[in-house]
């Protein structure tokens, strides 16, 4: 299992391919086995690397450092032992909040980025009114201390059924929603990815306010599902007040899972915005 210590924590990672540095990060609640279906695909062009972010998955479950800013310093730090000084970047859900900080505070590791059904951290608080909530009632629950732990805990895997099913459009097979249920089963796998969102407040808020203004520059594609939370919601018109070089499309007949759901359309997609053939 290849394991490397960033940032204080051990972080887990697959790696594939050759050529220049293309980076998968998944979101909540998975690990970097939601990019099963691409990475063979990128892999004949790129080297391909699929952490598993801190707090999930196999990497270290620690106590803090749940904000995004230590997650892309984590991200920072690994591209370097691993030899490299940058990458194009690809985050899915809470991946690519971890990307867009990425690209905010080292933009120089970021050559290209592709964000996957999000809007900016900033903008779903901003924005958030009776419909939204509805969608993303789990923002709120999972920012409550303890309570969380103690109402999931009880049922790990019903909970998270519940929701894989209610964002997915195309349903995800059994033995995958089964390998995230293990992932998140690990004890102290629950706690850390609440944490993920209790993280949102003070510091993810503070850094996307203190930022608010500054455009990143690398290019930046975003892709969402037409059936997942952003399908009344102007994704595009939203990230040019983010970016100053923004493309993007829907994926049609998907929820929120694009790599899972419809891994051929998020290709055709990466192929035009990817400098690479693949």
């Amino acid at each position: 299992m290849p394991i490397a210590t960033v940032n204080g924590i051990q972080m887990y990672y697959r790696l594939q391919g050759e050529g220049p540095l293309l980076v998968l990060l998944h979101g909540w609640p998975q690990t970097g086995h939601c990019w099963r279906h691409l990475v063979g695909p990128l892999s004949r062009a790129y080297t391909v690397l699929v952490p598993d972010l801190r707090g999930y998955g196999h990497s270290d479950l620690p106590r803090d450092g749940h904000d995004k800013r230590t997650r892309a310093e984590d991200l920072h730090q690994l591209i370097r032992v691993l030899g490299h000084e940058s990458a194009t970047v690809i985050g899915h859900d809470r991946g690519a909040r971890v990307a867009h900080r990425w690209a905010l505070d080292h933009p120089g590791d970021v050559e290209r980025l592709v964000v996957m059904d999000v809007i900016p951290t900033r903008e779903m608080w901003r924005r958030m009114d009776a419909n939204l909530a509805r969608g993303i009632w789990h923002w709120l629950f999972h920012l409550q201390p303890d309570l969380p732990e103690l109402l999931v805990g009880a049922n790990t895997g019903a909970y998270l059924r519940y929701l894989i099913d209610a964002w997915s459009h195309v349903p995800l097979p059994e033995e995958d929603i089964a390998e995230y249920v293990r992932a998140f089963e690990r004890p102290g796998a629950l706690r850390a990815g609440f944490d993920d969102y209790r993280a949102a407040f003070p510091y993810d808020a503070e850094h996307d306010d203190a930022d608010f203004g500054r455009k990143i520059t690398m290019p930046l594609l975003a892709l969402w599902g037409e059936h997942s939370f952003l399908q009344s919601i102007d994704a595009l018109e939203i990230w040019r007040d983010y970016a100053e070089d923004v493309g993007g499309t829907v994926i049609r007949d998907c929820g929120h899972f694009l790599a899972e759901e419809h891994p051929g359309a998020v290709l055709d997609e990466l192929r035009t915005f990817l400098p690479r053939d693949i």
